[in-house]
């Protein structure tokens, strides 16, 4: 079990610490409204507008986190030439991420994500409806021999990687292959994949959740013995070192090889506020602890407490270094 002296250690070594960020970015756009009256013209609620907020989101939500934790983020993406991309490039800007190895493809929509919440100013505001503008990227129009070059370029400065693969074209095999021929020797890949994991090749830790463990392995898991089972399934599989299962309100489940299966309680359940990002945590906190030197278990015992905090916050959101500091001392599992 991780002690608290070790975790706030490590928590204070993640600043500097340089991870390749690669994958499908996402912008995150909430709509909040008050509720007016039902419409004459359907049964539906009419809101008053009151404000848009835009977040980075899906593999940007990861750029944001290691930022945010003190971590030097080397991104590697694709954005369209349109409004929702321009935002993408100016929110992560203004977290201090050099931006200029993310490309720009012109025709590509740029993946958002618009959430409309409802509520009072003193409420808990509730989503009540959602929509995604998605695209494909084309396939042959030469902007992915330009994104395997800034893996090849930054790569060789990094201490991890992290792969955000949401299934809209960014991340393959032949990507993950470049990725693992120009990473340094000894740092690692973590990947979380949309039900893909087992097409990206040679990774060393993976991070799904219940659902996508289940679709990977044939089954739904149930209980702290079925997940350890279809994690180390998966790990086999993948010929990976580890797999942290997440597990929504029930904590997560790491196995790795020749160890006993570590499972965590989650971290802060009565505070629950929204749970949008949390896997983009996850990924960010865990590789940015291993990039640090990290063993998985400590990675993963702060990666949960990551994802503890990430949702008692509105919407897509990061966690600080301080705040981590403070989950080490207050998490009642933790041995002194």
């Amino acid at each position: 079990m991780s002690t608290r002296a070790s975790l706030h250690d490590l928590v204070d070594r993640l600043a500097g610490r340089r991870v390749l960020a690669f994958g499908d970015l996402v912008l995150d756009r909430f709509i909040l409204g008050t509720p007016k009256r039902i419409s004459r013209e359907a049964p539906v609620i009419i809101l008053r507008f009151e404000e848009q907020r835009d977040v980075p989101g899906g593999g940007a939500n990861a750029m944001a986190n290691i930022a945010a934790l003190g971590g030097t983020v080397l991104p590697v993406g694709v954005v369209g030439d349109d409004e929702a991309g321009h935002g993408v490039i100016k929110l992560l800007e203004s977290r201090g991420i050099d931006v200029s190895s993310i490309l720009t493809v012109p025709g590509f929509r740029t993946v958002t994500k618009v959430r409309v919440l409802a509520g009072s100013t003193t409420s808990l505001r509730h989503q009540v409806a959602r929509y995604d503008v998605e695209d494909s990227l084309a396939a042959h129009e030469g902007w992915r021999d330009r994104l395997h070059a800034s893996v090849r370029d930054l790569a060789a400065r990094a201490d991890a990687a992290a792969v955000s693969d949401y299934g809209y074209g960014v991340v393959t095999a032949a990507s993950v292959s470049w990725l693992r021929t120009a990473l340094p020797r000894g740092a690692l890949i973590v990947a979380d994949s949309r039900f893909s994991l087992s097409e990206l090749g040679t990774i060393d830790g993976a991070t799904p959740n219940l659902e996508e463990l289940a679709t990977l392995t044939g089954e739904q898991p149930n209980g702290d013995r079925a997940v350890a089972e279809a994690a180390e399934t998966l790990r086999q599989t993948l010929g990976a070192l580890f797999v942290v299962a997440t597990r929504g309100s029930q904590g997560l489940t790491l196995v790795e090889s020749n160890a006993a299966p570590l499972h965590l309680p989650v971290y802060g359940t009565d505070q629950v506020a929204d749970v949008t990002g949390a896997g983009d945590t996850v990924l960010a906190t865990l590789t940015l602890a291993l990039a640090a030197g990290a063993s998985p278990r400590d990675a993963a015992t702060l990666a949960n407490l990551a994802a503890g905090i990430v949702v008692t916050k509105a919407g897509t959101a990061t966690v600080s270094q301080t705040e981590l500091h403070e989950a080490v001392d207050r998490a009642p599992f933790l041995a002194s």
